[in-house]
């Protein structure tokens, strides 16, 4: 059976082959991304543990008073496997740890990139929340590489959210003005369902979630 891993690979290097020679970083995104979260993955040590060499995790845990500890935890699993780890809305913290990049929730992508420019480092990647076609705009000009589009399909982290679908994404994605993931909903029977579209690869909570898998 084909893993969510061999899709989102199989993605990832399609949209490298169309847009490789345009965009700045088309070469080096990663084709799959773990999302944390504090409520439905406490622990994401597993199923890091589970995500292949070139992926990436982006680290929310917002409200959790130890989340240096965490990220400083995290950064010893992913950095020597190969696997970046992005912190999500504090790019001070994100310096400080030496992190792989910065993750803007939407409501900072909003306010654009001045208050945070300051903090980059050289080889940052920078990802930023979406949920509609003006915030994929918004994105691009925040200065991010690439967008998480969501919800693609049904997902608990929405619930009673209307889910885009595989077709309005793909429309959304093929006019947007930067790379974009697919999260929300994502298992490998879904994502399945994105065909050969435009998507850069593939960002998930619960379909990576699963303690000890590993999906490659």
């Amino acid at each position: 059976m084909t893993s969510l891993t061999d899709i989102a690979g199989r993605l990832n290097l399609r949209r490298a082959a169309t847009f490789g020679g345009q965009g700045r970083t088309a070469c080096r995104l990663p084709p799959i991304i773990l999302m944390t979260d504090a409520a439905r993955l406490a622990d994401p040590a597993p199923a890091i543990v589970g995500l292949p060499r070139g992926g990436a995790v982006i680290l929310r845990h917002y409200d959790d008073p130890n989340r240096e500890a965490l990220a400083r935890s995290l950064l010893k699993l992913t950095r020597p496997a190969g696997i970046r780890l992005l912190i999500a809305g504090d790019a001070r913290l994100a310096r400080r740890l030496g992190a792989d990049g910065l993750h803007l929730p939407e409501r900072m992508a909003r306010r654009g990139r001045t208050h945070w420019r300051a903090w980059r480092r050289p080889g940052w990647l920078i990802t930023a929340a979406a949920h509609s076609p003006a915030a994929l705009w918004r994105a691009g000009k925040a200065g991010a590489d690439a967008a998480l589009l969501s919800p693609v399909f049904a997902t608990a982290s929405h619930p009673g959210t209307r889910a885009l679908g595989a077709l309005r994404f793909a429309a959304w994605c093929g006019r947007a003005p930067l790379a974009v993931y697919a999260l929300g909903g994502i298992t490998a029977e879904t994502a399945r369902r994105l065909g050969p579209g435009p998507a850069a690869g593939i960002a998930a909570i619960g379909g990576l979630a699963r303690p000890g898998t590993r999906w490659a």
